[in-house]
């Protein structure tokens, strides 16, 4: 039987043929000068473009201005915030999701030009093209809906009601089914393709936000990511139940898989501690915990493994690179830097022509972000990494954009609900104001934002005391689509007496 050169799952390593998606066998693509490694640079709005047999960056393809740039302009007509992306299962479009302009473009794989783009619902994050290649399905979380583009000519075919916040959408290996998270319920969407039709629903999953999600090369579990809430949920897609629910770290983000010789492994990216751990599936669908893999930089974000499952390519949000894993000795043997705030990343085999690069700049390249440190209102520094697998308390990323500096401020584990006010501190102790910020009933604040001419050498903290209702509402209200930056939450509803509660305030401006 002949093979063919498909990626039954958008989450599998390697192409399959029909009986192989049966068996869980897969087809081998040894690494080559026609792979190419795929990144979506959020701030420098672009895709970097990697060659995989010289782990060399050949360029970008600009897709809008930098973050700040002219995107606040109302003449702007461009793409902001590239976020998501994924491949046809004949390895020659790439679809990409720009999670603030709401739109999904289209590039050629060869020649790497635009064929098309569609504006799509709100808050758009993560899709995927439908077995034949011809529609684009993707998740609006702002809008309950899946809308389903047409992939060769662009333009809306449809919307479909998913329920609350759904997040990304994958397939079956035979592509009959699609299967969507969310990032406002506890389960898994399942929807029937052909009927573009909601026929069942997965519930237990071990929380909600569900930013990704990916399926096994064998077609038999799920494993969805709760980066909210440190965990992920492993969900048996035979019987359609969840198998378990692992304690995984802060900012667990994107799995993805890697069959070897040696068996099948999920390798996961954990952003908050600086690590992509390593699983081993077993029989019983409890994954064991192989080993922790250190990675050469901040915020492990978007990871997908090379054809032959030799490799697994890991995008690094806070340091604008991507470390290259040797799955023989799950150790990182190179680091290669792309565009600003890389976040979705895919391994496209047999994507180009060998040694072409026609059409990339150099938008989003060069730069090197700085991880600044940063005092908490006790005085005491809160970028060590803490023990327990607990990660930072506060986290500084500075990085040039557009001839000003991009101020980058995550915490954890602050007072909940409490406004802060951030400093520029120079080498002298002077302070200088930054941005204020409010944190969730966590004591949370997944990003926040501010542009400056940066001239500390630290990054003070200091309380303002517990935030009002209005302030409550004014996060809550700010943060209701994916990608605004600043702190708060996800739209949702007040409770009843006027509260604001714990679930509303839940926000991540990275998938």
């Amino acid at each position: 039987m002949a093979s063919a050169k498909v990626d039954p799952t958008q989450a599998a390593v390697a192409p399959v043929t029909a009986a192989a998606a049966e068996t869980g066998k897969q087809v081998p693509i040894p690494i080559s000068g026609r792979d190419r490694v795929y990144t979506a640079d959020q701030t420098s709005n672009t895709v970097s473009v990697i060659d995989p047999s010289t782990n060399r960056t050949l360029g970008t393809i600009a897709l809008g201005a930098q973050r700040l740039g002219a995107s606040f302009s109302p003449q702007y007509l461009e793409n902001t915030g590239v976020h998501g992306l994924a491949y046809t299962r004949d390895h020659k479009r790439l679809g990409v999701v720009s999670v603030t302009s709401n739109t999904v473009t289209v590039i050629d794989t060869a020649t790497n030009k635009v064929l098309n783009q569609t504006d799509v619902g709100r808050a758009a994050h993560e899709g995927t093209f439908t077995a034949d290649g011809k529609e684009f399905w993707v998740a609006n979380r702002g809008r309950d809906t899946v809308t389903i583009s047409d992939a060769e000519h662009g333009g809306v075919l449809a919307n479909l009601p998913v329920g609350a916040g759904p997040s990304k959408v994958l397939l079956s290996p035979d592509g009959k089914l699609a299967y969507v998270n969310h990032i406002k319920l506890a389960e898994i969407t399942v929807i029937d393709v052909a009927a573009r039709k909601v026929v069942d629903h997965i519930t237990g999953l071990g929380s909600t936000f569900s930013s990704d999600q990916a399926i096994s090369p064998d077609g038999k579990e799920l494993w969805a990511s709760h980066k909210s809430f440190g965990k992920i949920s492993v969900v048996d897609l035979v019987n359609r139940k969840v198998t378990t629910v692992l304690e995984t770290g802060p900012d667990t983000n994107h799995p993805a898989f890697a069959d070897t010789g040696k068996g099948s492994f999920a390798y996961l990216t954990v952003g908050g501690l600086d690590k992509t751990v390593v699983y081993r599936r077993t029989a019983s669908g409890v994954p064991e915990v192989v080993t922790e893999i250190p990675n050469n930089g901040h915020a492990p974000h978007g990871i997908w493994a090379s054809g032959d499952s030799t490799r697994v390519y890991v995008g690094l949000e806070k340091s604008d690179k991507v470390d290259v894993i040797d799955t023989a000795t799950n150790k990182v043997t190179n680091t290669i830097g792309v565009g600003q705030e890389p976040q979705a990343l895919v391994y496209v085999p047999d994507a180009a022509p060998a040694g072409s690069a026609p059409g990339l700049g150099k938008q989003g390249l060069g730069g090197t972000p700085e991880n600044v440190d940063t005092v908490l209102p006790n005085g005491r520094p809160g970028d060590p990494m803490r023990p327990g697998n607990k990660g930072r308390v506060l986290e500084a990323t500075v990085r040039q954009v557009s001839g000003l500096d991009m101020i980058q401020l995550q915490a954890r584990e602050l007072e909940p609900t409490t406004t802060y006010q951030a400093f520029s501190v120079d080498r002298w102790g002077r302070r200088t104001p930054l941005v204020s910020f409010t944190t969730d009933a966590s004591g949370s604040a997944p990003q926040v934002l501010a542009f400056a001419d940066f001239q500390g050498r630290r990054i003070a903290i200091e309380s303002q005391g517990k935030a009002t209702q209005q302030t409550l509402a004014q996060a809550v209200s700010k943060s209701s689509h994916h990608g605004s930056g600043g702190s708060g939450g996800s739209s949702g509803s007040d409770a009843p007496d006027g509260r604001v509660e714990t679930a509303d305030l839940l926000y991540c401006d990275c998938c």
